[in-house]
């Protein structure tokens, strides 16, 4: 990972034990992202170069971050949690009341105050046919897969304040047996960890918790294979998310926008769309032909290099009922 500093990489080991595995074999395996939808959100997104976010509570799993603190408290509240606490307080004491408090503070916003987009792993062999459970769940008819190049989201960019975790899919016992191995992970580095501020400690273990709320599912989920980008402006605002109060399914909602532009003076590279866009799989549908000529149109407007190219159709048979 040539994007990464061997500080970036020492911090996402020891503080991210399991982000950092899910992104390792993301890197090494060389799979991409697919975000599937409705044509219409599709078109949007080309025609405007955005993607939008939607608060935690219109989520499709509305138990999800229920389930997310439920974990948490239960493995914090257990022994292992003592083993936490006491690590941070050999360091900086005091510490564990203060993020505690952030995390207090911070649960009824985890819900209300927090803006996600979903995207799904992506491997070679779904190319030509997506994921026939994906198409059902989220793109029936008119579904489009949207198939990303995967580096910009693992850039430790922090030009937008948007940030890219996997989903975990994890059962009550199986959350506590993961906290453990990270507990026990950051005993071992205490050293490093000592080369670190309060205040660093304190944001990384605020990361934590939040990533934990809010991308952690029941496993029943788990065949979605799910990463998410999070953005809370409350917490850290950015200039470039522009917020926007617009109808999803006939529902009045606030949904924050990302614009689709690399910043490279601030490492964001691979956001435009032109460098974002691995493929377009139009998916089962009987207007595949014109699907495909509306959505050349749109990359050749966008600027999209050989549009005809990108675009392919899922072999999977339309059923009709």
């Amino acid at each position: 990972m040539h994007w990464m500093t061997d500080e970036d990489l020492k911090l996402h080991q020891v503080f991210y034990p399991y982000a950092f595995r899910r992104q390792q074999r993301m890197v090494h395996s060389r799979q991409r992202f697919v975000h599937y939808t409705r044509a219409e959100a599709a078109m949007s997104i080309i025609k405007n170069r955005q993607v939008w976010m939607r608060k935690s509570s219109v989520m499709n799993d509305f138990m999800e971050v229920e389930h997310g603190i439920s974990c948490l408290l239960y493995a914090y509240n257990g022994p292992n949690g003592d083993r936490f606490r006491a690590l941070f307080e050999t360091l900086h004491p005091g510490i564990t009341g203060q993020f505690e408090e952030i995390f207090n503070n911070w649960q009824p916003l985890f819900r209300f105050e927090t803006y996600l987009t979903s995207l799904s792993e992506h491997d070679d062999r779904e190319d030509e046919l997506g994921r026939l459970s994906m198409w059902r769940a989220y793109a029936s008819g008119t579904g489009v897969a949207l198939v990303l190049n995967p580096g910009v989201f693992f850039t430790p960019s922090d030009a937008l304040h948007a940030y890219t975790s996997p989903v975990a899919y994890m059962s009550q016992d199986e959350f506590r047996v993961e906290f453990e191995a990270l507990t026990t992970g950051l005993i071992r580095e205490i050293a490093f960890l000592r080369t670190l501020t309060r205040d660093q400690i304190l944001g990384h273990v605020f990361a934590i918790f939040r990533a934990a709320v809010l991308c952690t599912k029941h496993p029943g989920f788990a065949e979605e294979r799910e990463w998410r980008i999070i953005y809370s402006p409350q917490y850290a605002r950015s200039d470039r998310i522009i917020k926007e109060i617009l109808p999803v399914g006939g529902v009045p909602q606030p949904v924050c926008k990302i614009p689709l532009e690399d910043i490279p003076e601030e490492g964001l590279v691979g956001a435009s769309l032109a460098g974002l866009l691995n493929r377009i799989i139009i998916g089962p549908t009987t207007s595949g032909v014109v699907m495909q000529e509306a959505f050349f149109t749109l990359l050749e407007e966008a600027g999209v290099p050989d549009p005809g190219s990108k675009i392919w159709f899922s072999r999977i048979p339309l059923r009709v009922s």
